[in-house]
């Protein structure tokens, strides 16, 4: 249940983010997805751990960003 409202948050935060998607380059653009996809990822693989959410957002952050910028 635990990990159910924490990937529901992060797919609010990312959502709220798309919202201003025009005025972003393609790597903030990818660091945001990717921060939200890594969030989720990190909260399901660490059962709802906050240093796991934390740490899957700023490495899919980072990953988005990279692969934005190839873009």
């Amino acid at each position: 249940m635990k990990i159910t409202w924490i990937a529901l948050a992060a797919l609010s935060l990312a959502t709220a983010g798309c919202a201003t998607f025009d005025g972003m380059s393609s790597a903030e653009k990818g660091a945001v997805v990717g921060a939200g996809i890594g969030a989720v990822g990190g909260a399901a693989m660490t059962n709802g751990s906050v240093l796991g959410t934390v740490g899957g957002a700023a490495v899919g952050g980072v990953i988005g960003n990279e692969v934005g910028k190839r873009k």
